[in-house]
């Protein structure tokens, strides 16, 4: 139970994704797919599950295979549990996923230091949350201190680095997925 691997996979973030990524419109994919652009759209949205045939037909129209286009599906649960490794002792530095699979949220995990001087930019927006110890990050050319607890909120396109400033310290990162375009029109400083 909660294991996603059981439940049924929603193909259609999977299609609009390679869709997307090829800069195709519904109309073209229905062109070359023989399929009905209301269709293809019930697909996308995952209202309708399309058989074998029509998968691969979609796929053909996207220049993939239909085992490709199910290896990059969502699964359909909703809950899904990631559990703590266990009690032994973990080398520092490390990082762990919060979140299994491709989603619209990542989340990940961060024991200890990493490579302090290393600049990050993502695409979008992301939450740095001290779960344990304390941290140092270095954003828009200010410093900020954070303790346990402590949050950081980064809006997409902000340059910035953290190290940890205490021993046993633990960060969580949830941020909107690369995949995911939630990015704000117009020019971005």
């Amino acid at each position: 139970m909660g294991d996603h691997k059981e439940q049924p996979l929603r193909v259609g973030a999977a299609v609009r994704r390679r869709r997307r990524a090829l800069e195709l419109t519904l109309a073209v994919v229905a062109a070359r797919s023989g399929l009905s652009v209301p269709f293809l759209s019930q697909i996308e949205n995952d209202r309708a599950r399309p058989s074998t045939s029509s998968l691969e037909k979609v796929a053909d129209a996207l220049r993939t295979t239909a085992v490709e286009l199910l290896a990059a599906a969502d699964p359909a649960c909703s809950v899904d549990v990631v559990r703590a490794e266990g009690a032994a002792p973990q080398p520092q530095p490390r990082t762990r996923s919060l979140v299994r699979g491709h989603h619209q949220m990542h989340a990940s995990e961060f024991t200890g230091d990493h490579d302090a001087g290393r600049e990050f930019q993502y695409r979008n927006d992301q939450l740095m949350y001290v779960a344990d110890g304390a941290v140092e990050i270095e954003a828009e050319g200010r410093a900020y201190r954070l303790g346990r607890g402590d949050t950081l909120y980064l809006t997409g396109g902000v340059r910035h680095r953290w190290r940890a400033t205490e021993s046993d310290t633990r960060v969580v990162v949830v941020a909107v997925a690369e995949h995911i375009e939630a990015v704000r029109d117009g020019p971005r400083r």
